[in-house]
């Protein structure tokens, strides 16, 4: 397959080049892997640290930045980041009031983020961790032990973050993770396979006409396979699988999210059906975001994500937010 990179084994540092060219308020260290806020660290605030393997962009560099993220770490394509590089991204933004970790919930990230942990806390840091499991498809996968965790690592980004730079302490920031992340839950579809830079080509096969009900983000088997459906269709089926886990009391968040390759036309027609759908079933959606934010390389398909909020949380949402991929209030 034809893709704009130079060689395989450079994809990920040439892109972090870029990125350091695109945005001067980020410090990039291409060598270390390390993305940080240009002002990091802020004193006495909360330093917010995720990170994961390249591919899903702009999830996780893409949201270092005020309101948001302090640090991202990114791994080798669809491979965990090291140990290392979070302690080192730990150490750069702590400003006194300890460090939360956002963990999405692969086996790797998981590991690597714990050992990161306890090597930080040896080094006089206090680390906090929140793990997000969003995704309702399917309990265990390739990559998890329980489920994975998708889009709602947007939503919990995001909102800790406007806690952390309220000055909120840790124990609160990290209540505050824990609780959108238990709000949140996600489902996607994918329309063709993805291809990494390494393969040059699908990572599984996924035949003409078909469709992936419930895939991963690194193209993890779903639920099942039918042939095409409408985009009503898949917004009936995602929001029905979605709801029969959340059963909102509440307003709700929604993230109408692309996996890579789906033009804005469809995702915000996918929108309106989704819209419709909620609507239907009396579920009242207090904001949305449409777009590809966290994604899966070349994948056609989208995700829903779903997040009941509270007025806090609410708040929270709404407050400024200035990074790469996310800015609104500044």
């Amino acid at each position: 397959m034809n893709m704009l990179i130079n060689v395989p084994e450079t994809v990920v540092a040439d892109a972090l080049r870029g990125i350091a060219a695109a945005h001067p308020a980020l410090t990039v260290d291409v060598e270390n892997r390390v993305v940080l806020r240009r002002d990091a660290p802020v004193a006495g605030q909360v330093g917010l640290v995720s990170g994961g393997g390249s591919g899903h962009e702009p999830l996780h560099a893409g949201f270092v930045g005020p309101g948001m993220l302090s640090a991202a770490c990114p791994g080798e394509v669809f491979t965990s980041p090291v140990p290392d590089q979070m302690v080192r991204a730990a150490a750069a933004v702590d400003g006194g009031a300890g460090v939360l970790f956002v963990v999405k919930n692969y086996t790797g990230d998981v590991l690597n983020f714990d050992m990161a942990a306890e090597l930080a806390e040896d080094e006089g840091v206090t680390i906090a961790k929140v793990l997000v499991d969003d995704d309702v498809a399917v309990t265990d996968s390739l990559y998890t032990a329980g489920r994975r965790g998708t889009g709602a690592t947007l939503f919990v980004e995001k909102i800790a973050g406007a806690a952390a730079a309220e000055g909120q302490p840790l124990e609160r920031v990290e209540a505050i993770a824990r609780q959108v992340n238990g709000s949140s839950r996600s489902f996607g579809v994918a329309l063709t396979a993805c291809s990494t830079p390494a393969k040059g080509g699908p990572t599984f096969e996924l035949p003409s006409g078909e469709l992936e009900l419930g895939v991963g983000i690194h193209g993890e088997p779903g639920r099942e396979r039918r042939a095409m459906m409408t985009s009503r269709e898949i917004a009936d089926y995602a929001v029905d699988i979605v709801l029969e886990d959340l059963r909102p009391t509440s307003p709700v968040l929604l993230l109408v999210n692309g996996m890579g390759a789906t033009p804005l036309l469809e995702l915000y027609g996918f929108n309106a059906e989704v819209h419709r759908e909620l609507a239907e079933r009396g579920v009242p959606v207090a904001r949305t975001l449409v777009g590809n934010y966290v994604t899966s390389l070349d994948m056609a398909g989208c995700s829903v994500t779903l997040c009941q909020v509270d007025e806090e949380l609410l708040r929270l949402w709404d407050a400024p937010v200035d990074t790469a991929a996310l800015r609104w209030g500044c």
